[in-house]
């Protein structure tokens, strides 16, 4: 009877502390979280603009759920790996000044996507360009993108992304199909 008592202790706390997190107070447009394709797709438009346009940076946060993070990796210099980790309102912080001054236009070509319960992940290979008219992007890489579903809309928990290099080629089944 005792260990039936202290089984279902441990099950509550479980329970408790691993249901979802909700945004940290941000409202989103229900257009942009209603779905995995919605969210990702409001992620890519709203960190793109041209040079001189001011990005809607409320509606970026808005994606996320509380504690989230965003996360590039790759080499530096000395050719150490390193990883930067950065909150939603880090990430503007320290970015917004240069996308907004030098333009940061960034568009999905591929999406593989998997699912289970309440949780989805995405590896999204991208080319980011200086300007939507660029005819060559500057850089290609890979965001992972971990989600959760609350039952009434998806949150990003994080983004972690590399950019490709010679050593590290997108895979060509990460190119082309988006879903």
């Amino acid at each position: 009877m005792l260990r039936a008592i202290q089984a279902l202790a441990v099950l509550a706390t479980l329970a408790t502390t691993l249901a979802p997190t909700p945004a940290a107070g941000q409202d989103a447009a229900p257009s942009d979280v209603e779905s995995i394709d919605a969210i990702i797709t409001a992620l890519y438009d709203v960190i793109s603009g041209e040079a001189g346009e001011a990005r809607d940076w409320d509606r970026f946060r808005s994606l996320f759920a509380a504690q989230a993070t965003l996360s590039p990796v790759g080499r530096n210099q000395s050719g150490e790996v390193q990883r930067r980790v950065m909150t939603p309102d880090a990430y503007v912080e320290q970015s917004a000044p240069f996308l907004e001054e030098n333009g940061f236009v960034e568009a999905e070509i591929g999406r593989v996507t998997e699912r289970y319960g309440l949780i989805a992940h995405a590896f999204s290979a991208y080319e980011s360009y200086r300007s939507a008219s660029d005819e060559a992007p500057f850089t290609r890489g890979i965001n992972s993108i971990q989600l959760m579903y609350d039952g009434e809309r998806w949150y990003v928990v994080s983004v972690f992304w590399q950019g490709e290099s010679p050593d590290y080629p997108i895979p060509a089944q990460y190119i082309g199909d988006i879903g």
